[in-house]
């Protein structure tokens, strides 16, 4: 038991015992001009602290050793404290050390200003119908009906968020981006993956609403050019932005976003049947991901694609209704710092397009060319000589790689890690056998990956 004289800490707003004492400070140094300096400021430190009279908090840590340090108030009699004379920023400071996600949701159940310094500390939101991380769990939940309401609620709470996701929210009108307007200056990053009642008004009010949205998503949303323009005319501090599924966007739209945001770096825009690639042209040499997946891309817009000299990822796989001769424009000398190139099931790409390519990007560490049957011995050749940098190479069911392509293959890339392929019906047991025991380094891999490269986000 503590001394009659020992003064005992209890929470101020409640009352609970938290089983502190002075008895238990640590007094280590007392006299010196170190101590004499800490006391004068009010901070008094434990040398151990009963963390079963957290029980609402899993972990409770502070700077060292798992002390915690108390602003006294030296205007109390007797010199005694609580736990609510740590200010705010102390208090959020407790908050950044809980690490695991229990801790933080019963971290506002102590008492109400925690549940302030709760509030405040939190960052980013999800809802659970949101679409942006799925699981079996949420997967077999029914679907919230996300209104108005709720958004206006819940931003009224957090108004310090930089993450709002509310994809998934299929039946949510613009009307319930309103709240943006009051509390949406500090959004960084905003999720609205299948929003399906989410058009151009809505992007409006997130023009007005966050300036500083560096990223968006709207997959499948129900958007247009004009509103497009609009946010790229308030937002022109995007870097990312997904657009993939939005079937009424065209190069017009791509124009506005590509000349409008100077810091752009990603762009998703696959099955959007209006773009051609013109729009990207003149773009910031800032864009390093483009994903444009069965888009109807002309040569002329793989130019513009290509035009801001600064791409490092590209994804024109499933591009099949021209002749393949237009790919030939990404070898022209704008794309060589790219590193990562997706041409699967680009049927009628040729030897033309991939002898350019193989010469014009000397920095290629990952290729798919799974379902391109028309590159012949010409094209595996110059990929041999030419890609010292490749890492990477898929040739799943490519029916002309040959044993001849493939020695090609073995005597050049001299970096090659992995060789993705299956179903070759051209190589025979002895090619292979020969390559296995030439290139012993190389992993040959029979699965067919359909996405490379990193994710639009990151």
């Amino acid at each position: 038991m503590s001394q009659a004289s020992d003064v005992s800490y209890s929470c101020g707003s409640c009352g609970y015992p938290l089983n502190l004492t002075s008895s238990n400070r640590i007094t280590t140094g007392v006299g010196s001009a170190e101590y004499q300096k800490s006391i004068k400021k009010g901070r008094i430190s434990f040398l151990t602290v009963d963390l079963s009279r957290f029980t609402q908090v899993d972990e409770l840590y502070s700077l060292r050793k798992s002390a915690i340090k108390i602003e006294m108030d030296p205007s109390r009699d007797g010199g005694s404290t609580t736990i609510m004379d740590l200010p705010d920023d102390c208090l959020c400071f407790i908050f950044q050390w809980l690490d695991c996600s229990s801790g933080r949701e019963s971290f506002g159940l102590t008492c109400h200003r925690w549940l302030t310094i709760q509030n405040l500390s939190r960052r980013s939101l999800q809802f659970e119908c949101s679409l942006t991380q799925l699981s079996r769990s949420s997967l077999s939940q029914t679907s919230l009906n996300v209104t108005s309401f709720h958004v206006h609620r819940l931003l009224t709470r957090y108004q310090h968020l930089h993450q709002l996701s509310l994809s998934g929210c299929t039946e949510l009108p613009d009307s319930g981006l309103n709240p943006l307007q009051s509390y949406g200056s500090k959004l960084q990053s905003l999720y609205l993956d299948c929003c399906f009642g989410i058009t151009d008004n809505g992007l409006s009010l997130i023009g007005t609403g966050c300036p500083s949205v560096t990223s968006i998503s709207l997959y499948r949303c129900t958007i247009t050019d004009v509103g497009l323009e609009i946010l790229a005319n308030a937002c022109s501090t995007l870097m990312r932005v997904n657009l993939s599924y939005c079937s009424c966007i065209s190069d017009y739209g791509l124009e506005a976003l590509s000349q409008k945001c100077s810091q752009l770096k990603g762009v998703t825009v696959s099955y959007c049947r209006g773009v051609t690639g013109i729009g990207f042209r003149g773009c910031s040499p800032t864009l390093a991901y483009i994903d444009a997946e069965s888009c109807k891309l002309e040569p002329e817009g793989i130019m513009g694609v290509v035009s801001g000299g600064g791409l490092e990822f590209l994804n024109v796989s499933g591009v099949t209704w021209y002749s393949g001769g237009g790919l030939a424009a990404i070898g022209t000398g704008f794309a060589k710092r790219l590193k990562i190139l997706n041409l699967r099931m680009c049927r009628n790409v040729g030897d033309e397009s991939i002898m350019a390519i193989a010469k014009g990007c000397p920095l290629l560490q990952e290729w798919n060319l799974a379902l391109c049957h028309q590159v012949k011995i010409s094209g595996w050749e110059s990929i041999g000589v030419n890609c010292n940098s490749l890492q990477k190479l898929h040739v799943n069911r490519c029916r002309n790689l040959c044993d001849r392509g493939l020695q090609a293959l073995r005597d050049g890339c001299k970096r090659l890690l992995v060789l993705y392929m299956n179903q070759n019906i051209r190589i025979s047991c002895i090619a292979m056998e020969l390559f296995k025991l030439y290139r012993g380094g190389v992993e040959i891999k029979e699965e067919e990956i359909l996405c490379i490269g990193p994710n639009w986000i990151t």
